[in-house]
């Protein structure tokens, strides 16, 4: 067999004849007209597309939507569903909104992006302003990023360095209390209920944090101190390795649409103080209106070090998130060993999703908001209320813009999602909890269709 010549090697030759032919392969791949019926795209996307919290083996149904307009969903075979959920709980002022849309095609007519990281622009600066005067007073420093589970993460680690600056290396740890939920990301997940919430499967590689009974306190005219002192033991023993403690202020969501008193905040806010440690709140769910106040902290009067906010921040338009932090904790974290925040996603303070979210809470201010959420409550109340005396209800209950009735046991969930969409609504259970967070402009009218839909899903469950 002969030598290759100088300079050349049959693996190289090899090599190029296999690199050509996938650079053939990949520009065939690009150049040909795509397999498919672009019109019957729902028959490809349900084979390969995967959705949350969802099989692919066996996926559940989906309903596909063409349009949405104002609180309607359009779906691609002309029916009209009414939003129960306002997509996950963030779009507040519905969808399609002119003043929204303007917003955007402004925006994206400058830059619809530029990296954070040594360069700035005024839709990040002027959001950033309105978070900070509308916010609990002392939030002073807004760190913008992708997500509401991003904004957890950012949460804690900007007190692990807190702690860690302060000469405190030793606080690792976070306290939480049950039937919280955070967020789908690793840190998130590690203060998620690690029994009742989403995330068991994944506890073996989880931080193993610290959790204290959840809140049952109702109202404050039933404040019971007992309610907080399971908590307060676990500060005290584990005071020297608690960095902070977080939760959900007022509502606890997605891990159980469990709504306490106002006052278990201010006793945590005392005990925090005295032991040295961070409070978060998660108002990613609870921010911009949800709760009746612009902020769930408000009712208790209570100011954390750092609060997370997402979901409405943007109106439903794009993802975009912020954590605000106390002036003492952006002070010593910049004064740490590194001398900065270690965080810095890609699409930090995205212009197009800063200059939606500033056009998003001026809509919000300048409207009757508080006036809207009273009405939508009073509401969900006289609606909702009746469903106590079904046999399969568990429990009713109400605040601000969220209803929820609790079940007994959780219907068959296909079965349950089908009648839903045939009264013509949109609404997403999950498990017992059947409960609606309408857009803040649903009118008297398909708030009833909504509540009017429920009760007759529950009733038809009850008799299977």
């Amino acid at each position: 067999m002969p030598h290759p010549a100088p300079g050349t090697s049959r693996i190289g030759d090899a090599q190029r004849r296999v690199d050509t032919h996938v650079q053939d392969d990949c520009y065939r791949a690009m150049t040909e007209q795509p397999q498919w019926n672009p019109a019957e795209w729902p028959e490809w996307e349900r084979a390969h597309v995967w959705h949350p919290y969802a099989s692919m083996s066996e996926p559940p149904p989906v309903f596909p939507v063409e349009r949405a307009d104002g609180v309607r969903l359009r779906l691609t075979d002309g029916r009209e569903l009414i939003d129960g959920m306002s997509s996950w709980w963030c779009a507040i002022h519905g969808y399609n909104h002119p003043r929204l849309n303007a917003a955007a095609k402004e925006q994206l007519d400058r830059m619809a992006h530029v990296m954070f990281g040594g360069l700035t622009h005024r839709p990040a600066a002027e959001l950033s302003e309105r978070l900070v005067r509308f916010s609990p007073e002392g939030l002073e420093h807004v760190f913008l990023c992708d997500s509401g589970s991003v904004s957890i993460e950012v949460a804690l680690k900007m007190a692990l360095q807190y702690a860690a600056a302060r000469g405190h290396t030793e606080r690792q740890r976070f306290l939480t209390v049950r039937n919280g939920y955070h967020g789908d990301t690793m840190g998130a997940m590690s203060v998620c209920d690690p029994v009742n919430g989403m995330h068991h499967l994944f506890s073996g590689m989880l931080p193993k944090q610290l959790f204290a009974p959840a809140p049952s306190c109702p109202t404050d005219e039933e404040w019971d101190e007992s309610d907080i002192s399971e908590l307060s033991r676990i500060l005290e023993e584990h005071k020297e390795s608690i960095a902070a403690v977080i939760l959900e202020p007022i509502v606890q969501g997605a891990g159980g649409m469990r709504f306490y008193c106002p006052q278990y905040l201010r006793r945590l806010r005392e005990l925090c103080d005295r032991h040295g440690v961070l409070l978060i709140f998660d108002e990613i769910a609870t921010g911009f209106g949800r709760t009746g106040t612009l902020f769930a902290a408000e009712q208790a009067g209570v100011t954390p070090d750092i609060m997370c906010v997402g979901k409405a921040l943007t109106g439903g338009y794009m993802t975009l998130a912020a954590a605000l932090a106390a002036g003492h904790v952006a002070e010593t974290v910049s004064r740490s060993a590194q001398g900065a925040f270690m965080h810095g996603p890609t699409f930090m303070a995205n212009p197009l999703a800063c200059a939606v979210a500033s056009a998003s809470i001026d809509l919000l201010m300048e409207s009757d908001w508080q006036g809207r959420v009273a009405a939508i409550e009073r509401q969900l109340q006289d609606s909702l209320m009746p469903a106590a005396k079904l046999p399969n209800v568990a429990d009713v209950r109400v605040k601000g813009a969220i209803g929820v009735i609790e079940l007994s046991e959780p219907p068959d969930p296909i079965w349950q999602q089908r009648r839903i969409v045939e009264e013509g609504v949109w609404i997403r259970p999950f498990g017992r909890l059947f409960y609606i967070m309408p857009p803040f402009v649903i009118d008297s009218a398909d708030l009833h269709r909504l509540t009017d839909a429920m009760l007759t899903v529950i009733r038809e469950a009850a008799e299977r």
